[in-house]
């Protein structure tokens, strides 16, 4: 029989562990013989008015129980649930049979009070114990009895805590507690009839105390507060309900729950308890929140494998290869109904020389492996994600209790059909439609919250300002984000608003304000972005540091842009940032007088994010509006004024003498004749140096070089003529600029510079060169022109010219070409 209290035919207590199958068939197998008049179960006694949703339509395991602080929503805990937990079972089987259903842990608003310094939405904790699947969280691990750890001890600072599954299985001969338990437990058949049923718990009641004897609590010092506890709410159940009473508990408490003690004595414990006003709900949960190998340390290490041995309890092996066959055939590996066979032999001979009573993970990983992975662990990471752990998102009713603002986002999303997944997946928007411009909305405001359901990222397809990509996962602790995020408002638009203005108050820079600015304006804010302005145009005025507005004016600017997409009115952003810019453009060329290395690459930032703002300020749809041409121009002007100037540290000057190149500003020559000055011999070969960086630096700047023969020839020129003693100083700059190109620029550089780059001058169009160009013939090769202008008439839709009727000259040899001036007559 399986442990009962000192009087005969007490209270069955059933021992398990949270998230086992073998427990859940072994629970409900008890169930059916015992038929309980109610059910006990270790869990928050908050949620006993939460139970019969549990029996609803709408709700879909894995589901957690919630509990958090009504004053500190961020002291929350969880009790998550799946489908192959015990609890869950014994929930639904009571809920089936008309049982009456009571939780008997410690309750939450202790055990939130308790837990000051560990609770946290990622692993809720509290002083009250080791965590369990229906205990809450803790920061110290899987509860002993219930989640084994892998070892005989686990140590949460200076103090150790014993692993009961640990101990028996080293007294069994195991080196693995996890293979111990699914051979003995786990890898069972059915419950069995009649006394066979209550069978396991009895032994393993058995075992617990004899450990409970040896360890007393295992270190767990939260342990007797929560059993004295549970005692007082099974005396309670007997009066109420008699001694049909069945316990569902992590196999740890069962001896202390068996044993007798007084009612004075477990008050006595509970006494001078802290409390705290908590509210209890059900949320979705996941799959990979249950995995240990995700972070999570109440969880188990294969959740996918667990409900596919409860769901599939005859022949699971050929199941489980079946799945992992059709996972493989989607992802388009060769895998036949006859590589299945060969694996299920291979897993079910393992499992027998191992001497297992069936095969486990291991052995059919390794039957995978060598069957379907031709011997390479290729398909393991896919299998391990999408089938071990799995990618499961439970689901609760629509009426289950909720803040309000969890309700308003329920309500949003509805309506912009937008379904809450684990799965993490990509979503397209276009600005342009009404639905994609809700669904923008919605998660820009849910980003400004802190509840963090989509995150942006960069397009694969169109980069145009009307497209949005944004990568979605639901996590199941955005249900604690979002009751935190409750003390701003009631709705995503009140609640979005308020923290806008509290945020544009408690701004501890211009960079924060601007940024925000953006934020409210993507988030379609209106009510804020006035509070967001004033404080923005305030701490604008006062802001005198040239870097801290240049940091502060691209977000800004992209707020206009994004105003003019939108449709929304960013007159007033515009017109700050153009004061802004104006304020940039009088402050930078004293700003960049005798800076040092770090401050001169610090100001390089400054001067590449100013040029884009202006750049987008001065775009062709705002440039009526902004006066941006004239801007533009301006800000020409200033580059030339850091470009020119001596006391500018060359990294600066070669740096705007590149954007003013880029920008078409420095007409013909003009990029020559102020690289010239810079690489002249009187310049000190570290400024020079640092001239190069600035000028050619980046991704791009080693087609320019490409491209253009004669700044490579003054950069040769100047490398050459470098002194051997300032060489060594000049390496390291060198060696970061051209380590910033492509290999395949690195090379064509190299190979320029071997064949030796052409010095001659340009020559005007029409005029024949005095130099060859390296890497091509000294002139036109006419014969080969002629033999594609047919094809390229075709193409361009042109009529007949001098070409066409001329035919390759036998008398010149192939591959020569004629003068310059015989193919005046042949222009069109």
């Amino acid at each position: 029989m399986s442990e009962r209290t000192a009087d005969r035919g007490g209270p069955v207590l059933l021992g398990v562990r949270h998230h086992g199958p073998g427990s859940a068939r072994a629970v409900r197998a008890a169930l059916e013989q015992c038929r309980p008049a109610a059910v006990l179960i270790e869990g928050p006694p908050e949620a006993d008015e939460l139970v019969p949703l549990a029996a609803r339509e709408g709700m879909r395991p894995p589901v957690a129980l919630l509990a958090h602080a009504q004053d500190d929503p961020g002291r929350a805990a969880f009790w998550p649930l799946a489908e192959f937990s015990p609890e869950w079972v014994a929930l639904r089987w009571a809920l089936a049979h008309g049982v009456p259903v009571r939780f008997i842990d410690l309750p939450a608003a202790h055990s939130l009070a308790r837990g000051d310094d560990e609770a946290t939405a990622e692993g809720p904790a509290t002083a009250s114990g080791p965590a369990t699947a229906d205990g809450p969280e803790t920061a110290d691990g899987p509860e002993a009895a219930d989640e084994a750890a892998g070892g005989q001890e686990a140590r949460s600072g200076a103090e150790v805590r014993i692993d009961p599954i640990g101990v028996l299985a080293e007294a069994a001969g195991y080196d693995d507690p996890e293979r111990w338990w699914e051979d003995v437990i786990e890898h069972r058949g059915g419950g069995g009839a009649g006394a066979d049923a209550l069978a396991p718990f009895a032994a393993l009641a058995e075992a617990m105390g004899a450990l409970r004897e040896t360890y007393g609590d295992g270190g767990h010092d939260g342990d007797p507060v929560r059993e004295a506890h549970m005692r007082l709410r099974l005396r309670a159940a007997r009066r109420e309900f008699g001694d049909g009473l069945a316990v569902v508990c992590g196999a740890w408490h069962v001896p202390a729950l068996a044993r007798r003690t007084t009612i004075t004595a477990d008050r006595q414990l509970l006494k001078g308890l802290p409390k705290v006003k908590t509210a209890v709900t059900w949320v979705p949960w996941t799959h990979r929140r249950l995995s240990r190998r995700s972070g999570y340390g109440a969880g188990i290490a294969s959740p996918g494998w667990y409900g596919h041995l409860f769901s599939a309890p005859d022949r699971p092996v050929e199941r489980w290869l079946t799945k992992v066959a059709g996972l493989l055939r989607e992802e388009d590996y060769a895998v036949s109904s006859a590589h299945v066979i060969e694996a299920v032999r291979l897993a079910e001979g393992l499992a027998t020389v191992r001497g297992r009573p069936l095969a486990g993970l291991t052995e059919l990983d390794d039957a995978v492996r060598a069957v379907m992975g031709d011997g390479t662990d290729a398909p393991s990471s896919l299998i391990h994600d999408r089938l071990v752990v799995g990618e499961v998102l439970g689901e609760v009713p629509e009426d289950a209790p909720a803040v309000p603002l969890q309700q308003d986002i329920d309500r949003s999303r509805r309506t912009l059909r937008l379904k809450p997944e684990a799965l993490e997946r990509e979503l397209e928007l276009d600005l342009r439609k009404e639905t994609d411009a809700g669904r923008s909305r919605l998660l820009h405001r849910l980003r400004l919250l802190g509840i963090p359901w989509g995150e942006p990222t960069r397009s694969r397809g169109s980069t145009g300002t009307f497209r949005e990509t944004w990568r979605l996962r639901w996590e199941p602790e955005l249900a604690v984000r979002v009751a935190e995020a409750g003390i701003w408002g009631t709705t995503v638009l009140s609640a979005a608003t308020a923290k806008a203005a509290a945020q544009a108050a408690g701004a501890a820079g211009l960079a924060e304000v601007t940024a925000l600015a953006e934020r409210c304006l993507l988030a379609e804010l209106p009510d804020a972005l006035p509070v967001v302005m004033q404080a923005l145009s305030d701490r604008a005025a006062l802001d005198a540091d040239v870097g801290h507005l240049a940091q502060a004016l691209p977000a800004l600017v992209r707020s206009v842009r994004y105003g003019d997409v939108r449709g929304t009115d960013a007159a007033a952003l515009r017109e700050v940032a153009t004061g802004l810019a104006e304020r940039v453009f009088v402050g930078l060329p004293p700003a960049c007088l005798g800076l040092d290395a770090d401050g001169a690459a610090e100001m390089r930032g400054h001067l590449d994010a100013t040029h884009q703002a202006v750049g987008l300020l001065g775009q062709p749809e705002s440039a009526r509006r902004t006066g941006g041409r004239q801007l533009r121009a301006r800000w020409a002007g200033v580059l030339r004024a850091v470009s020119e100037r001596d006391a500018v540290p060359g990294l600066l000057r070669g740096r705007a003498t590149r954007l003013l190149l880029d920008d078409g500003e420095l007409g013909d020559g003009g990029a020559e004749r102020l690289m010239g000055l810079a690489l002249s011999p009187g310049t000190p070969p570290i400024e020079a140096a640092g001239w190069i960086e600035g000028f050619v630096g980046g991704g791009d700047g080693g087609m320019l070089l490409v491209h253009d023969a004669r700044l490579l020839a003054l950069v040769d020129g100047w490398l050459t003529g470098v002194p051997d003693a300032a060489f060594t100083d000049v390496l390291p700059l060198l060696r970061r600029t051209f380590a910033e190109y492509e290999p395949g620029v690195r090379r064509t550089l190299g190979e320029l510079v071997r064949r030796g780059p052409a010095t001659a001058p340009r020559h005007p169009a029409g005029e024949a060169p005095d130099a060859a160009v390296p890497g091509f013939g000294p002139g036109l090769d006419r014969d080969r022109a002629a033999a594609v202008l047919p094809t390229l008439r075709t193409l361009l839709g042109i009529g007949q010219h001098g070409f066409d009727d001329e035919q390759p000259d036998p008398s010149r040899p192939a591959g020569g070409s004629r003068p310059a001036d015989d193919l005046t007559g042949a222009r069109t």
